[in-house]
């Protein structure tokens, strides 16, 4: 057997995180021999957690970062997930470095698993009035799929991932395969009731997230169990209480025993056969050995996160395509947005003083967008959701030294009042001037080019912005709630870790990269379906629709080699 035939496969899945799991995993299923590849280490559920199980004072630093630390990693510490018991998941600055053409906060988790490991596990269903946005507004172009396209495959992966929520009731968000739901706290609960009151199109429901509540038998045999709400997931959960794709889809899809995990894989480039007029598999470089290999397979699936997918695109150079793969349009790396997260507010609440919290969840309350939905209403286009948390803490006494204030600390049961918090997920728009592209003489460790960013905010940013803190403000007054303060918290770009886009879907080849099935236009048998190929980013958090629309793929490239049509 010769190398290239050593090295042949009917599939190669790029990227073992949030959607490339759920790429393997149905290939896998199907009976497709699947080569996975993550550029990071392998990463064994409960194995790799080392910090899973530690107790505040076993850390060194009671979780904190050192100075040094913070001074070497200005973009990964930026997150809230950088921290003692988790650092191990992130890439360092040093690590990866990017050009910043404009400030612009790329954080990377780079193992099998990604950024699964340590997300915020909030998963939203997109409807019409989201899909049908750019068409209505003229920004970015019309998707060229539907709610009613998706939505088999949204409770598709609900049922296997395991989602947790209330049946709401809502055309704006419409509901799911759903566990059973924590509470509302005592004070959302008077929010939430404020609003009903004061508004016919405005709501606050229970946030919706990825944690068996209630496992069913398909989170069993994924060998996971119920979510104990500890609040540490980005440590990596020892009980499978949340979805990763470390815990969930890859073990699953290397069950099938149709599929070789090739961690420690840097992704260089697609292979693209100019006589075939397909590509026909990609090149790896060894993290270690920086050697060059080459893969081979009938169809590709790139799941590498949005940034990566695009710089891998981008490098994919050939005669027929001297611009990157199927990027005769030059849109390529352009049109990337994200969410805007720099609108906070904060509130005190003086009533349901009787009561406090205690134990914990694994989310909080959402407002679902509720400007432009239906119709264009305001001066800036689409608009934000709001992540509205309540909690109340105990006022201790932390005066004396020695027994003194050990017996301080026990015997105080005082509480501060309620304090409510609101965040803005704004919607951005795409543009042309958002982009990535590489740099003409810079190359990172694996002779990849460096990845020099442009993404900024507008106008249309600020003045969202702004309407947000006037209705928080607003709402915030109508519910009783007092010492209102809002904030913008500068968060850069990137900071909210939802880039999307560059390889947008869309209807034509000369506006978009990719088509309905997130084939590209100009490559059939390679497949975008992480969040590169988000044509307009809406309000909610993406992960959930990223998951869906790589399941939906899948299944369409399996459909398409049985007919002989791939490959």
């Amino acid at each position: 057997m010769t190398i290239k035939e050593q090295n042949t496969y009917d599939a190669i899945v790029v990227g073992a995180g949030m959607s490339g799991g759920w790429s393997a995993k149905e290939l896998a299923e199907a009976g497709l021999e699947t080569l996975l590849l993550e550029r990071g280490p392998d990463v064994t559920h409960i194995k790799d957690y080392p910090t899973t199980m530690m107790e505040p004072w076993e850390f060194a630093h009671r979780n904190q970062l050192t100075a040094e630390e913070i001074a070497e990693n200005p973009i990964a510490s930026s997150c809230y997930a950088f921290r003692e018991d988790a650092k191990h998941f992130f890439v360092k600055d040093k690590e990866h470095p990017y050009i910043q053409e404009k400030p612009f906060d790329w954080i990377k988790g780079y193992q099998v698993g990604g950024k699964s490991l340590m997300w915020a596990r909030q998963v939203q269903r997109w409807s019409d009035y989201d899909f049908e946005g750019p068409a209505r507004d003229g920004f970015a172009v019309d998707w060229p799929i539907r709610y009613p396209d998706l939505a088999p495959w949204y409770s598709y992966v609900e049922k296997f991932a395991g989602v947790s929520g209330n049946r709401d009731g809502l055309d704006t968000l419409p509901d799911g395969e759903f566990l059973p739901a924590w509470d509302l706290t005592c004070v959302e609960r008077h929010f939430q009731e404020s609003i009903k009151k004061h508004y016919g199109d405005r709501h606050v429901i229970y946030a919706r997230c990825a944690h068996l509540t209630e496992p069913q038998e398909i989170h069993l045999k994924q060998g996971r169990g119920k979510c104990m709400a500890r609040n540490l997931c980005q440590r990596g959960c020892p009980f499978g209480g949340y979805y990763t794709s470390a815990s969930s889809t890859v073990p699953w899809a290397i069950k099938t025993g149709n599929v070789t995990l090739r961690p420690d894989s840097v992704v260089h480039s697609v292979l693209y056969d100019e006589d075939a007029g397909q590509a026909i598999g990609v090149r790896v470089i060894d993290h270690h050995t920086k050697e060059a290999i080459d893969y081979y397979a009938k169809v590709i699936f790139l799941n590498a996160s949005t940034i990566n997918t695009n710089l891998i695109l981008l490098n994919s150079q050939s005669d027929r395509f001297p611009n990157g793969l199927g990027n005769d349009s030059g849109l390529l790396g352009q049109y990337v947005a994200f969410h805007n997260y720099r609108g906070e507010i904060s509130a005190t609440y003086n009533g349901d003083l009787d009561k406090k919290t205690s134990g914990g969840r694994a989310t909080s309350a959402y407002m679902p967008r509720f400007r432009n939905v239906k119709r264009q209403e305001m001066d800036f286009l689409r608009g934000y959701a709001v992540s509205v948390s309540s909690r109340r803490s105990m006022s201790m006494d932390q005066s004396g030294i020695g027994e003194q204030l050990y017996a301080n600390l026990l015997k105080n049961d005082s509480y501060q009042p309620w304090h409510i918090n609101g965040l803005m997920m704004g919607e951005t728009i795409p543009k042309a001037t958002n982009y990535v592209k590489l740099d003409s003489e810079q190359k990172d460790q694996w002779g990849v080019p460096l990845l020099r960013i442009n993404v900024d905010y507008d106008d249309n940013d600020e003045q969202m912005l702004q309407d947000f803190h006037q209705e928080m403000v607003h709402m915030f007054e109508q519910a009783g709630y007092t010492d209102i303060n809002v904030r913008d918290s500068g968060r850069r770009p990137g900071n909210d870790i939802h880039e999307m886009g560059g390889v947008r879907m869309g209807h034509n080849p000369k506006t978009s990269l990719l088509n309905g099935w997130n084939q590209m236009h100009l490559c059939k048998n390679v497949y975008v379906t992480d969040g590169a190929c988000m044509t307009s980013t809406s309000t909610q958090n993406p992960s959930l629709t990223y998951m869906a629309i790589a399941a939906r793929a899948a299944h369409h490239a399996i459909d398409q080699l049985k007919k002989g049509e791939l490959g």
